[in-house]
């Protein structure tokens, strides 16, 4: 059982083609991971029976040549899609008991792919924080551990908290993770796994639970580049429900993995070397760069001025969206009900109930923003900020090819470390707001470990839908790094962190 919750989705698709084993066994290997990790509080809904049927009904069509690109692979789905008969939450108290009667945009790809959910994962309460801990249904739990402090627990990152601690534990072979401000990248890093935020537009946002309606973006979490790559595949596409998705054919991501960057020119940003970031992350960079120049590729330095804008400008523009997005949770039409009086207090004592403080928080900055006499002194300002953002890259990438930073400014930290001070708190996504403001993909990888032992990640940024040549570079990287740390075994088993155990 071990051995099998061990492979990728590569791994796992090659050796389900050859006759290996099957989906029914590759399944219940996962189930059994699952359960037995739940102290991790990863999952918010487990579909154990649902995802057994599914995996017979994938094994029957192997029989049949007609196996989907991801058929009889384990996943999980992050509980902001949509799922047909399965209870979605966005790990909220207001849509508790909420079971939707249709499937997201992607969560249909991906069961037309033939790829098994094993039910929904916990996240920051309506995609809204940077460590899992704002959901209702309680925080993730990172399943690496500190070296000096083993007992510590740590966060996955968020909001994709959960699909980040479920991929890393060996639950699950891949997960989807949507990205606002750096909800993929930014828990794929804290979690030593990879992540991908597409460009805006390539997967459609149909049937997920907004949050930023001009930022949210779907990709996929996985445990290697190549497996992003194939997730990616399945779940991009055009779709006429999104006003947003753009109608373009989607490449074959896994075959940009050709290992060859020669030639190609990498911006590095001066401005991301902020005061407050870890020597650690700092050296990794550079480790990450020379990797790069050995390849082939040649490092260029690249001004992005408006960066140090961005992530003020992002906490006006995305809880404006909130407030404007979450309106629709007034107790009538679905989801928790407060009983009032008059119907302004039955909107009132919902709302109180239903959301919790980050929500309340965020929902209030953004009435505020919005609110006469403050539109053009903050939103719309803040909108003529992210233009000129926007405008920092495309003059960067009239020179480089991608553009390499870390992913976050220190390592996985401890649960109820900086929760007192919001703003401490939104620090973590310093360098992954810009790309999202400019709506562009990024890919973050582990590229090494800090003296703790917790996994460092460095980020990827491309140019407009060309995630292939993100994939491209990502691939190179991830042979030199080498990276094949994992967290320790559950239950413990001697194992440390250089993953001798498997």
């Amino acid at each position: 059982m071990r051995t099998l919750t061990n492979l990728t989705l590569a791994e796992g698709r090659d050796k389900l083609a050859k006759g290996e084993f099957t989906a029914v066994e590759l399944t219940a290997a996962h189930i059994g991971a699952v359960e037995a990790r739940r102290d991790l509080n990863a999952f918010i809904v487990e579909t154990p029976e649902l995802a057994l049927e599914e995996a017979k009904a994938s094994d029957l069509r192997r029989q049949a040549g007609q196996a989907g690109a991801m058929d009889g692979l384990p996943i999980g789905i992050k509980d902001l899609f949509c799922t047909k008969g399965v209870q979605t939450t966005a790990a909220s108290h207001i849509l508790e008991g909420f079971k939707p009667p249709y499937d997201s945009f992607v969560s249909a790809k991906l069961k037309a792919a033939g790829a098994i959910s094993l039910g929904k994962l916990n996240l920051d309460e309506f995609a809204m924080g940077s460590s899992n801990q704002t959901s209702y249904f309680g925080a993730v739990e990172n399943p690496w551990k500190r070296i000096s402090d083993p007992k510590a627990k740590l966060v996955p990152g968020g909001s994709s908290g959960g699909s980040a601690a479920a991929v890393a534990a060996r639950m699950v072979m891949a997960a989807t993770g949507t990205d606002t401000g750096g909800s993929i990248r930014q828990p794929a890093a804290f979690c030593g796994i990879t992540g991908i935020k597409p460009t805006y537009g390539r997967c459609s946002r149909w049937g997920i639970v907004a949050f930023a309606s001009s930022l949210d973006q779907a990709g996929p979490m996985a445990r290697t580049v190549r497996d992003c790559a194939i997730m990616l595949g399945s779940m991009a596409g055009f779709d006429p429900k999104d006003s947003t998705s753009v109608n373009m054919a989607v490449p074959d991501f896994e075959a940009a993995l050709t290992g060859d960057i020669r030639g190609l020119k990498i911006g590095i940003p001066k401005e991301y070397r902020p005061v407050g970031l870890s020597d650690e992350v700092a050296k990794v960079w550079d480790q990450g760069i020379e990797w790069l120049r050995a390849a082939g590729a040649t490092p260029v330095e690249i001004t992005l001025p408006h960066t140090k804008y961005a992530l003020a400008t992002y906490y006006i523009i995305a809880p404006a969206e909130c407030s404007s997005n979450l309106a629709r949770y007034d107790g009538l039409r679905f989801g928790q009900r407060v009983a009032g009086k008059t119907l302004d207090e039955m909107y009132a004592k919902t709302r109180a109930a239903g959301f919790g403080a980050e929500v309340r928080r965020r929902i209030l900055i953004g009435t505020y923003v919005l609110s006469a006499g403050y539109y053009d002194a903050y939103y719309a300002k803040a909108q003529k900020v992210r233009r000129l953002i926007a405008e920092d890259f495309r003059k960067a990438f009239e020179t480089v090819d991608v553009i390499l930073t870390p992913t976050a400014p220190t390592a996985a930290f401890g649960q109820g470390e900086g929760t007192d001070d919001p703003v401490t708190m939104w620090l973590n996504d310093i360098f992954t707001i810009p790309t999202s403001m400019a709506g562009l993909p990024g890919l973050s990888l582990p590229a090494g470990l800090s003296a703790d032992g917790l996994p460092l990640g460095l980020q990827l940024i491309g140019r407009p839908f060309d995630e292939e040549t993100v994939f491209k570079v990502a691939g190179v990287m991830e042979t030199a790094a080498n990276f094949t740390a994992r967290p320790p075994q559950h239950p413990p088993c001697g194992c440390g962190p250089k993953g001798e155990c498997v």
